[in-house]
């Protein structure tokens, strides 16, 4: 049973999931905003923000995890140069999610998801 575990599935098996996430929170990151379905940007702040709070430490650990994660070296290197001055009052919440009109064809709920 899965009691109490939030790891959203998306009707994926683990490891294209996690590709999934890795490809999208590179692209936030990189855009600055995303258009995705509503589940998977819920699935994606929780990375997004991860990978900023790493950034906002700013240790040779946390960037290697950030540089384990992101599928691009030079935008992780951005990432860690930017985010002190950009979220460094800020606890928490560095994303923010806008739901857009259903998709046409299969009408899932879409949302645009950006950063603050």
């Amino acid at each position: 049973m899965r009691h109490q575990l939030r790891v959203p599935k998306l009707g994926r098996p683990a490891d294209q999931r996690k590709a999934i996430l890795r490809g999208l929170t590179t692209q936030l990151i990189r855009e600055g905003r995303v258009t995705t379905t509503k589940a998977k940007a819920k699935a994606l702040r929780n990375e997004a923000e991860r990978m900023i709070t790493l950034a906002k430490e700013g240790t040779l650990a946390a960037r290697r995890r950030a540089i384990g994660y992101i599928y691009d070296k030079k935008l992780v290197h951005q990432l860690f140069e930017k985010a002190q001055d950009r979220y460094g009052d800020r606890e928490g919440g560095y994303t923010r999610i806008v739901r857009t009109v259903p998709r046409r064809g299969d009408n899932a709920e879409m949302a645009i998801i950006e950063l603050v």
